[in-house]
């Protein structure tokens, strides 16, 4: 704008959403919309997209959640009185495709439900919802019994959400996790990371590799490479709200990226090739050029530590819910 505010409009279809560098902005453009178009002022922000906003200001605390969304979702499913649990996927559940698709459940609709709860909110159920997006085409009896577990996950955990802290560190820090030929049918490897800023999850993804790695340290070399990407449009992003809406300076200095794999840390650090990782896709070696540009640096951390071992494996329940936490999610 001409006397300097910033405003970030964003917009879905006939919803917007408007986020200015004070609330004098907020109101001249509101009135500039009102002038040009037929427009309804809902005031504060609450709900936007199925997603649920809900401050304490004494607290100085955030909450998203999609608790109402989450039981549209079991009602749709015919799950609204299912009996709750504590964790998405048994541990040590291989899932493969049926030789036939059984429709006893709306098994398509239900995980294209469950994946925009899980892109909106839940962290906490991306390896379950990657898991079992993989057989959509031919699912049968065992695919639908998964698909009810994580509905009855959902059901005990319905207002569960992303809590962010405004008296928390303002520092961007990246988990990275992969596990090495974890899908039995192809034998390629699982790529998890999470990053956390304001004491939540911002970022978070979970998905098979391309290929299929020969050892687990290029397994989670890949999953490192895919997180380092994130990790640097995650900093221009957080930079230039920051400077431009919220008038504050954050260290442009590198994300810290922590993975329990000393093998993968030493090899992105060092430039020297050998016989036995030569074979790597010449694309993974962005992650060594992130480190070299003061991007990104790594540090190793214990593998019970490791918030990203929730994207790429199945979980107890003690060990889920202590990396459910770590994502600020309550």
């Amino acid at each position: 704008m001409d006397d300097g505010e910033i405003i970030i409009v964003m917009v879905n279809v006939d919803d917007l959403l408007l986020v200015a560098s004070s609330l004098a902005a907020i109101y001249k453009i509101k009135d500039a919309l009102h002038k040009r178009f037929e427009m309804k002022d809902l005031g504060e922000a609450k709900v936007i997209l199925g997603l649920e906003i809900r401050r304490d200001k004494a607290l100085g605390a955030l909450k998203m959640s999609q608790g109402k969304y989450a039981g549209q979702v079991l009602e749709m499913s015919g799950m609204a009185e299912c009996n709750p649990i504590g964790t998405p996927l048994e541990v040590g559940l291989q899932l493969v495709k049926a030789d036939e698709s059984d429709g006893a459940l709306p098994y398509r609709e239900a995980v294209g439900s469950l994946m925009y709860l899980m892109v909106g909110t839940r962290p906490d159920l991306a390896f379950a919802i990657e898991n079992v997006c993989r057989i959509v085409s031919c699912y049968g009896k065992e695919h639908c019994a998964a698909i009810k577990r994580v509905l009855r996950y959902v059901k005990g955990s319905m207002d569960k959400g992303l809590v962010f802290d405004k008296n928390s560190s303002c520092v961007l820090q990246g988990f990275s996790d992969a596990d090495w030929a974890g899908d039995h049918e192809t034998r390629r490897s699982t790529t998890g990371f999470t990053f956390i800023f304001g004491e939540a999850s911002v970022s978070w993804g979970s998905h098979l590799q391309q290929t299929v790695a020969l050892s687990t340290m290029e397994a989670e070399y890949k999953a490192l490479c895919e997180a380092s990407k994130e990790a640097v449009w995650l900093s221009k992003l957080v930079q230039s709200v920051a400077t431009q809406v919220l008038r504050t300076a954050i260290s442009a200095g590198p994300i810290n990226i922590k993975s329990d794999n000393s093998g993968c840390i030493d090899f992105s650090k060092n430039p020297v090739e050998h016989k036995r990782t030569k074979h790597i896709d010449i694309r993974y070696l962005f992650v060594r050029e992130a480190i070299t540009s003061d991007k990104v640096a790594l540090e190793h951390c214990a593998t019970d530590d490791i918030v990203a071992d929730l994207m790429t494996k199945e979980l107890g329940k003690a060990k889920h819910d202590k990396h459910v936490e770590a994502m600020g999610q309550y």
